[in-house]
Protein backbone atom coordinates (compact mmCIF):
# COMPACT_ATOMS: atom_id res chain seq x y z
CA UNK A 1 0.00 0.00 0.00
CA UNK A 2 1.67 3.22 -1.15
CA UNK A 3 2.38 6.05 1.24
CA UNK A 4 1.97 9.64 0.10
CA UNK A 5 2.58 13.10 1.52
CA UNK A 6 0.29 16.06 0.89
CA UNK A 7 1.47 19.57 1.76
CA UNK A 8 -0.83 22.58 1.68
CA UNK A 9 0.89 25.95 1.94
CA UNK A 10 -1.62 28.73 2.43
CA UNK A 11 -1.55 32.37 3.44
CA UNK A 12 -1.54 31.64 7.17
CA UNK A 13 -0.44 28.05 7.69
CA UNK A 14 1.48 25.16 6.14
CA UNK A 15 0.15 21.67 6.78
CA UNK A 16 1.31 18.12 6.18
CA UNK A 17 -0.61 14.87 5.79
CA UNK A 18 1.20 11.55 5.44
CA UNK A 19 -1.26 8.83 4.52
CA UNK A 20 -1.46 5.27 3.29
CA UNK A 21 -3.62 4.65 0.23
CA UNK A 22 -5.77 1.53 -0.05
CA UNK A 23 -7.41 0.71 -3.38
CA UNK A 24 -10.72 -1.14 -3.05
CA UNK A 25 -12.15 -3.59 -5.57
CA UNK A 26 -14.97 -1.17 -6.45
CA UNK A 27 -12.45 1.44 -7.61
CA UNK A 28 -12.62 3.68 -4.55
CA UNK A 29 -9.60 4.69 -2.50
CA UNK A 30 -9.34 4.90 1.28
CA UNK A 31 -6.90 7.09 3.18
CA UNK A 32 -5.35 5.99 6.46
CA UNK A 33 -3.74 8.85 8.33
CA UNK A 34 -0.21 8.24 9.51
CA UNK A 35 0.74 11.78 10.44
CA UNK A 36 -0.87 15.24 10.38
CA UNK A 37 0.83 18.47 11.36
CA UNK A 38 0.13 22.18 11.08
CA UNK A 39 2.37 25.21 11.60
CA UNK A 40 1.35 28.86 11.44
CA UNK A 41 3.99 30.53 9.26
CA UNK A 42 1.98 33.55 7.99
CA UNK A 43 3.48 33.35 4.52
CA UNK A 44 1.03 36.02 3.40
CA UNK A 45 2.31 38.56 5.95
CA UNK A 46 1.91 41.97 4.31
CA UNK A 47 1.34 40.59 0.79
CA UNK A 48 -1.96 42.40 0.47
CA UNK A 49 -0.20 45.73 1.06
CA UNK A 50 3.23 45.18 -0.53
CA UNK A 51 2.62 42.56 -3.19
CA UNK A 52 5.72 40.67 -1.99
CA UNK A 53 6.51 37.75 0.30
CA UNK A 54 8.42 39.02 3.33
CA UNK A 55 11.90 37.52 3.95
CA UNK A 56 10.99 36.50 7.50
CA UNK A 57 7.81 34.79 6.23
CA UNK A 58 9.81 32.84 3.66
CA UNK A 59 12.26 31.75 6.38
CA UNK A 60 9.45 30.55 8.68
CA UNK A 61 8.02 28.55 5.80
CA UNK A 62 11.44 27.10 4.89
CA UNK A 63 12.01 25.90 8.46
CA UNK A 64 8.61 24.17 8.62
CA UNK A 65 9.06 22.58 5.21
CA UNK A 66 12.48 21.20 6.19
CA UNK A 67 10.90 19.45 9.18
CA UNK A 68 8.06 18.12 7.01
CA UNK A 69 10.56 16.71 4.53
CA UNK A 70 12.30 14.77 7.31
CA UNK A 71 8.96 13.48 8.64
CA UNK A 72 7.86 12.29 5.19
CA UNK A 73 11.12 10.43 4.61
CA UNK A 74 10.91 8.72 7.98
CA UNK A 75 7.40 7.49 7.13
CA UNK A 76 8.58 5.96 3.87
CA UNK A 77 6.66 8.27 1.57
CA UNK A 78 6.80 7.37 -2.14
CA UNK A 79 4.96 10.36 -3.65
CA UNK A 80 4.75 13.98 -2.56
CA UNK A 81 2.49 16.76 -3.80
CA UNK A 82 2.77 20.30 -2.45
CA UNK A 83 0.29 22.98 -3.43
CA UNK A 84 0.53 26.69 -2.72
CA UNK A 85 -2.49 28.92 -2.74
CA UNK A 86 -3.49 32.54 -2.30
CA UNK A 87 -0.34 34.26 -1.00
CA UNK A 88 1.95 32.89 -3.69
CA UNK A 89 -0.57 33.56 -6.45
CA UNK A 90 -0.42 37.26 -5.54
CA UNK A 91 3.30 37.77 -4.80
CA UNK A 92 5.67 39.45 -7.26
CA UNK A 93 8.68 37.58 -5.80
CA UNK A 94 7.08 34.16 -5.84
CA UNK A 95 10.11 32.73 -7.70
CA UNK A 96 12.03 33.03 -4.40
CA UNK A 97 9.40 30.82 -2.79
CA UNK A 98 9.59 28.21 -5.54
CA UNK A 99 13.37 28.11 -5.48
CA UNK A 100 13.27 27.55 -1.73
CA UNK A 101 10.67 24.78 -1.89
CA UNK A 102 12.53 23.02 -4.70
CA UNK A 103 15.79 23.10 -2.73
CA UNK A 104 14.22 21.85 0.50
CA UNK A 105 11.60 19.39 -0.72
CA UNK A 106 13.32 18.18 -3.89
CA UNK A 107 10.20 18.66 -6.01
CA UNK A 108 8.25 21.54 -7.47
CA UNK A 109 5.46 23.16 -5.52
CA UNK A 110 2.37 23.93 -7.56
CA UNK A 111 0.47 27.20 -7.50
CA UNK A 112 -3.08 26.04 -8.00
CA UNK A 113 -5.97 28.16 -9.15
CA UNK A 114 -8.77 29.08 -6.80
CA UNK A 115 -11.08 26.72 -8.64
CA UNK A 116 -8.62 23.82 -8.29
CA UNK A 117 -8.26 24.67 -4.60
CA UNK A 118 -12.04 24.48 -4.28
CA UNK A 119 -12.22 21.13 -6.11
CA UNK A 120 -9.56 19.54 -3.90
CA UNK A 121 -11.23 20.86 -0.73
CA UNK A 122 -14.58 19.48 -1.86
CA UNK A 123 -13.16 16.05 -2.63
CA UNK A 124 -11.50 15.88 0.77
CA UNK A 125 -14.56 17.09 2.69
CA UNK A 126 -17.41 14.95 1.34
CA UNK A 127 -15.89 11.47 1.61
CA UNK A 128 -17.65 10.62 4.89
CA UNK A 129 -21.00 12.15 3.98
CA UNK A 130 -24.19 10.27 3.17
CA UNK A 131 -24.79 10.80 -0.57
CA UNK A 132 -28.50 11.29 0.14
CA UNK A 133 -27.62 14.48 2.07
CA UNK A 134 -26.31 16.16 -1.10
CA UNK A 135 -25.89 18.32 -3.00
CA UNK A 136 -23.17 19.65 -0.71
CA UNK A 137 -21.82 23.17 -0.33
CA UNK A 138 -18.22 23.13 0.91
CA UNK A 139 -16.72 26.39 2.17
CA UNK A 140 -13.01 26.83 2.85
CA UNK A 141 -12.02 30.05 4.64
CA UNK A 142 -8.28 30.48 4.28
CA UNK A 143 -5.90 33.27 5.14
CA UNK A 144 -6.11 35.10 1.83
CA UNK A 145 -9.08 33.61 0.01
CA UNK A 146 -12.40 31.85 0.51
CA UNK A 147 -13.69 29.06 -1.71
CA UNK A 148 -17.28 27.98 -2.26
CA UNK A 149 -17.92 24.75 -4.12
CA UNK A 150 -21.22 23.01 -4.83
CA UNK A 151 -21.30 19.39 -5.83
CA UNK A 152 -22.52 15.86 -5.36
CA UNK A 153 -21.03 12.67 -3.94
CA UNK A 154 -22.30 9.20 -4.88
CA UNK A 155 -20.18 7.29 -2.37
CA UNK A 156 -17.42 6.69 -4.92
CA UNK A 157 -16.88 9.89 -6.84
CA UNK A 158 -17.29 13.59 -6.19
CA UNK A 159 -18.70 15.79 -8.96
CA UNK A 160 -18.25 19.56 -8.78
CA UNK A 161 -21.22 21.48 -10.16
CA UNK A 162 -19.98 25.02 -9.51
CA UNK A 163 -17.04 26.64 -7.70
CA UNK A 164 -15.62 30.08 -7.08
CA UNK A 165 -12.65 31.43 -5.14
CA UNK A 166 -12.66 35.05 -3.96
CA UNK A 167 -9.88 37.14 -2.44
CA UNK A 168 -11.06 37.46 1.14
CA UNK A 169 -9.63 35.47 4.04
CA UNK A 170 -8.94 35.85 7.75
CA UNK A 171 -5.49 37.44 7.30
CA UNK A 172 -6.51 39.72 4.43
CA UNK A 173 -9.64 41.06 6.14
CA UNK A 174 -7.80 41.57 9.45
CA UNK A 175 -4.96 43.53 7.82
CA UNK A 176 -7.41 45.69 5.89
CA UNK A 177 -10.10 46.38 8.48
CA UNK A 178 -9.52 45.12 12.04
CA UNK A 179 -6.62 47.26 13.20
CA UNK A 180 -7.63 48.04 16.81
CA UNK A 181 -7.48 45.69 19.80
CA UNK A 182 -10.29 44.87 20.23
CA UNK A 183 -11.69 46.11 16.92
CA UNK A 184 -13.94 49.15 17.04
CA UNK A 185 -17.56 48.95 16.00
CA UNK A 186 -16.80 50.88 12.84
CA UNK A 187 -13.98 48.44 11.97
CA UNK A 188 -16.26 45.45 12.45
CA UNK A 189 -18.93 47.06 10.31
CA UNK A 190 -16.37 47.81 7.58
CA UNK A 191 -15.10 44.22 7.71
CA UNK A 192 -18.61 42.85 7.35
CA UNK A 193 -19.29 45.16 4.41
CA UNK A 194 -16.03 44.12 2.71
CA UNK A 195 -16.78 40.43 3.23
CA UNK A 196 -20.28 40.83 1.79
CA UNK A 197 -18.98 42.77 -1.21
CA UNK A 198 -16.25 40.25 -2.10
CA UNK A 199 -18.35 37.16 -1.36
CA UNK A 200 -21.09 38.42 -3.68
CA UNK A 201 -18.94 37.24 -6.58
CA UNK A 202 -18.93 33.72 -5.18
CA UNK A 203 -22.69 33.69 -4.66
CA UNK A 204 -23.18 34.89 -8.24
CA UNK A 205 -21.29 31.83 -9.49
CA UNK A 206 -22.54 29.21 -7.02
CA UNK A 207 -26.28 28.66 -6.58
CA UNK A 208 -26.32 27.86 -2.88
CA UNK A 209 -30.10 27.32 -2.89
CA UNK A 210 -29.43 23.91 -4.48
CA UNK A 211 -27.39 22.72 -1.48
CA UNK A 212 -28.91 20.50 1.20
CA UNK A 213 -25.80 20.28 3.40
CA UNK A 214 -23.25 22.99 4.24
CA UNK A 215 -19.75 21.80 5.21
CA UNK A 216 -17.01 24.09 6.53
CA UNK A 217 -13.32 23.18 6.45
CA UNK A 218 -9.97 24.68 7.52
CA UNK A 219 -8.67 26.44 10.61
CA UNK A 220 -11.17 29.25 11.10
CA UNK A 221 -14.16 26.91 11.09
CA UNK A 222 -12.56 24.14 13.16
CA UNK A 223 -11.29 26.64 15.74
CA UNK A 224 -14.73 28.25 16.07
CA UNK A 225 -16.25 24.81 16.69
CA UNK A 226 -13.73 24.12 19.46
CA UNK A 227 -14.47 27.53 21.02
CA UNK A 228 -18.23 26.92 20.83
CA UNK A 229 -17.86 23.57 22.60
CA UNK A 230 -15.72 25.10 25.36
CA UNK A 231 -13.10 22.38 24.98
CA UNK A 232 -10.25 22.44 27.51
CA UNK A 233 -7.82 21.67 24.67
CA UNK A 234 -8.16 21.20 20.94
CA UNK A 235 -9.66 17.79 20.23
CA UNK A 236 -9.81 16.85 16.56
CA UNK A 237 -12.27 14.02 17.18
CA UNK A 238 -14.70 16.31 19.03
CA UNK A 239 -14.48 18.96 16.32
CA UNK A 240 -14.91 16.64 13.33
CA UNK A 241 -18.55 16.48 12.17
CA UNK A 242 -19.71 18.85 14.92
CA UNK A 243 -22.36 21.42 13.96
CA UNK A 244 -22.86 25.15 14.30
CA UNK A 245 -26.18 26.94 13.86
CA UNK A 246 -26.51 30.44 12.42
CA UNK A 247 -27.13 31.69 15.97
CA UNK A 248 -23.96 29.93 17.20
CA UNK A 249 -21.90 31.58 14.45
CA UNK A 250 -23.27 35.05 15.21
CA UNK A 251 -22.64 34.64 18.93
CA UNK A 252 -19.08 33.42 18.40
CA UNK A 253 -18.28 36.35 16.11
CA UNK A 254 -19.66 38.85 18.65
CA UNK A 255 -17.66 37.26 21.47
CA UNK A 256 -14.35 37.09 19.63
CA UNK A 257 -14.61 40.62 18.24
CA UNK A 258 -15.45 42.14 21.62
CA UNK A 259 -12.34 40.94 23.49
CA UNK A 260 -8.67 41.83 23.17
CA UNK A 261 -5.70 39.78 21.99
CA UNK A 262 -4.75 38.71 25.52
CA UNK A 263 -8.22 37.33 26.23
CA UNK A 264 -8.32 35.39 22.97
CA UNK A 265 -4.80 34.08 23.56
CA UNK A 266 -5.90 32.67 26.92
CA UNK A 267 -8.33 30.31 25.20
CA UNK A 268 -6.46 26.99 24.95
CA UNK A 269 -8.11 25.91 21.67
CA UNK A 270 -7.05 28.97 19.67
CA UNK A 271 -3.61 28.35 18.16
CA UNK A 272 -1.18 31.19 19.02
CA UNK A 273 -0.68 31.91 15.33
CA UNK A 274 -4.42 32.28 14.82
CA UNK A 275 -5.20 34.55 17.79
CA UNK A 276 -4.93 37.82 15.86
CA UNK A 277 -6.95 36.68 12.82
CA UNK A 278 -9.72 34.50 14.26
CA UNK A 279 -12.01 37.51 14.60
CA UNK A 280 -11.60 38.27 10.92
CA UNK A 281 -12.39 34.66 10.07
CA UNK A 282 -15.50 34.85 12.25
CA UNK A 283 -16.68 37.93 10.33
CA UNK A 284 -16.39 36.03 7.06
CA UNK A 285 -18.22 32.98 8.42
CA UNK A 286 -21.00 35.14 9.88
CA UNK A 287 -21.41 36.92 6.55
CA UNK A 288 -21.54 33.58 4.74
CA UNK A 289 -24.18 32.29 7.16
CA UNK A 290 -26.34 35.40 6.76
CA UNK A 291 -26.12 35.30 2.98
CA UNK A 292 -26.91 31.59 2.84
CA UNK A 293 -30.04 32.23 4.89
CA UNK A 294 -31.06 35.08 2.60
CA UNK A 295 -30.51 33.00 -0.55
CA UNK A 296 -32.31 29.87 0.65
CA UNK A 297 -29.26 27.76 1.42
CA UNK A 298 -28.64 25.50 4.44
CA UNK A 299 -28.65 27.24 7.81
CA UNK A 300 -26.61 24.72 9.83
CA UNK A 301 -22.87 24.20 9.32
CA UNK A 302 -21.21 20.78 9.55
CA UNK A 303 -17.56 21.14 10.57
CA UNK A 304 -15.06 18.82 8.90
CA UNK A 305 -11.44 18.10 9.73
CA UNK A 306 -11.08 16.56 6.27
CA UNK A 307 -10.27 19.13 3.65
CA UNK A 308 -7.84 20.06 0.90
CA UNK A 309 -5.05 17.93 2.43
CA UNK A 310 -7.18 14.82 1.96
CA UNK A 311 -8.03 15.93 -1.56
CA UNK A 312 -4.35 16.39 -2.40
CA UNK A 313 -3.49 12.95 -1.01
CA UNK A 314 -6.32 11.31 -2.98
CA UNK A 315 -5.07 13.00 -6.16
CA UNK A 316 -1.89 10.91 -5.79
CA UNK A 317 -3.83 7.63 -5.88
Amino acid sequence: MPRVAAIDCGTNSIRLLVAELTHRHDGTVDLRDLHREMRIVRLGQGVDATGRLAPEALERTRAALADYTVAARRKGVEKVRMVATSATRDASNRDEFFGMTRDVLGTEAEVISGDEEARLSFTGAVGEQDPDDGPFLVVDIGGGSTELVLGTWDGRKAEVLAARSVDIGCVRITERCLKSDPPSGDEVTAAGALAAEVLAGAFDAVDVSKARTWIGVAGTVTTLSAVAQGLPEYDRDRVHLSRLSQADIGRLADELLSVDHETRAANPVIHPGRVDVIGGGAVILRTLSEQLSRLGGPSELTVSEHDILDGIALSLA
